[in-house]
């Protein structure tokens, strides 16, 4: 059996949570795109693991798999495993030898294109990591894989071809110098120790048929989506996207396993319950003006500062359009509304319910982005509710959350026609009450 955990909005949603508590009743975790600019943050027992490469299962001795669909920084990867052994766990980790590497070049030219575009409409907001240079390599045929790390001869080659490229684009296209980053002995010598690490720790699958045997021997597998569906390359606000596919449809395409069997599963979406995004770019609901300081409250109390970057994050209210958008695109089978507790308190909630564009009502989100910007919000209110103990709500259950919150998810899970399977009112595995465990649907 599988579950696909897909980011509903734009990101930072709190999946990892989610897959952590989850992940207790997968056999494997497997993380199908994007790279460690997806930071998420686990909580197990009161301490906290800032992750943004290994998947979140790893917290849970759950065997992790990084697909073919991520691109790898075998540094932060690395670091990342190194840190959990310090503090005491045995992550297991395996990364499919078709993934792509990121290099140091591929996060120096990120740097230089996102300054170069800092004066125009098009800066992305993207975290410089080099995830977006290292897909178009992908995508051009000119990257290097994982696999090609544990060969000298393929390695060595595939250096000589791409690196003078990026050498000459970095000196006669953006003007800098270049360095050891540009560098094809330095680099071979570099990557071909990070591959005999690789290959020293059995690190490296062949991501298809390993899931695929487990899936024979009746393992549960947990499909990890980073990012959000509104900044999906293809299905979100172009171009202030990310350069892979967080929707459900990655999950195949970012591991081997066919859209068949991702689509008998369950297919759980994240969301938060307001809005909330690093970087440019339109969003309609977003608190400004007069709402600065509700925006400033809500980011305080919600903890809305990125993960990996630590920029503070924009703030909005919920818009429906968007989910109505991402529960189309993924086919969601049930949904998790996370942070019903950051909105307790206020003197009023709202949503944005549908848009007006030109005059017309609009209830999903435009397909275009210039589209998106004129869209004017129309919003609907709910009563408010109080703060209350959340640690005990958690405990109680269902019943236990405040009347008009109650209204506020019915709301949400009629108007998207999906079931809520939970609800977290904290950011530990502990805060999170669950109505269904999808791993249980089928047992």
């Amino acid at each position: 059996m599988t579950v696909t955990i897909v980011g509903s909005q734009l990101g930072d949603e709190g999946k990892g949570a989610l897959v952590d508590l989850w992940g207790g009743g997968a056999d494997v975790v497997a993380r199908y795109q994007g790279g460690d600019n997806a930071g998420h943050t686990v909580v197990e027992d009161g301490d906290e693991y800032k992750l943004s490469l290994v998947p979140s299962g790893a917290v849970r001795d759950k065997i992790g798999v990084l697909g073919n669909g991520c691109v790898i920084n075998l540094k932060t990867l690395f670091s990342e495993i190194d840190d959990l052994r310090e503090r005491g766990l045995t992550p297991d980790v395996r990364v499919a030898r078709r993934a792509h590497v990121i290099m140091p070049y591929h996060r120096v030219l990120d740097g230089i294109e996102e300054d170069a575009k800092s004066d125009s409409d098009l800066e992305a907001g993207t975290t410089g990591r080099g995830i977006g240079p290292t897909y178009e390599d992908k995508v051009g045929r000119r990257g290097v894989r994982v696999g090609d790390l544990l060969d000298p001869s393929v390695l060595r080659d595939r250096l000589e071809y791409v690196v003078p490229q990026k050498r000459a684009l970095a000196e006669n296209i953006f003007g800098v110098d270049t360095s050891e980053a540009f560098d094809v002995e330095s680099l071979f010598s570099e990557y071909r120790q990070l591959g005999k690490r690789l290959t020293e720790e059995d690190m490296t699958v062949n991501a298809g048929e390993f899931l695929n045997e487990h899936l024979n021997h009746d393992s549960t597998i947990l499909f990890e989506g980073a990012q959000g569906t509104s900044i999906d390359i293809d299905h979100g606000i172009y171009p202030y996207v990310t350069s892979s596919n967080p929707t459900a449809g990655g999950a195949a395409t970012g591991t081997g396993i066919s859209p068949t069997v991702i689509g008998q599963g369950e297919v759980v979406g994240i969301i938060k319950a307001y809005l909330s995004r690093v970087g440019t770019g339109p969003l309609p609901t977003e608190l400004t003006g007069t709402d600065e300081a509700l925006a400033d409250h809500i980011r305080e109390k919600g903890g809305e500062f990125g993960t990996v970057t630590g920029r503070p994050r924009r703030i909005g209210w919920l818009d429906i359009p968007m989910l109505r958008h991402a529960t189309r695109s993924n086919g969601f089978t049930g949904l998790v509304i996370n942070h019903i507790d950051v909105l307790a308190g206020l003197d009023e909630v709202c949503v944005g319910h549908s848009y007006d564009l030109n005059g017309e009502e609009q209830f999903t989100i435009p397909a275009t982005t210039e589209r998106w910007a004129e869209c004017e919000p129309n919003l609907r209110s709910f009563d408010p509710w109080d703060s209350v103990a959340w640690s005990n709500v958690a405990t109680e259950g269902y019943e236990a959350i405040p009347a008009n919150a109650q209204q506020y998810l019915e709301y949400l899970t009629n108007e998207l026609d999906t079931p809520i399977y939970a609800i977290g009112v904290g950011p530990d595995r502990a805060e999170t009450i669950e109505l269904v465990n999808p791993f249980d649907i089928d047992a």
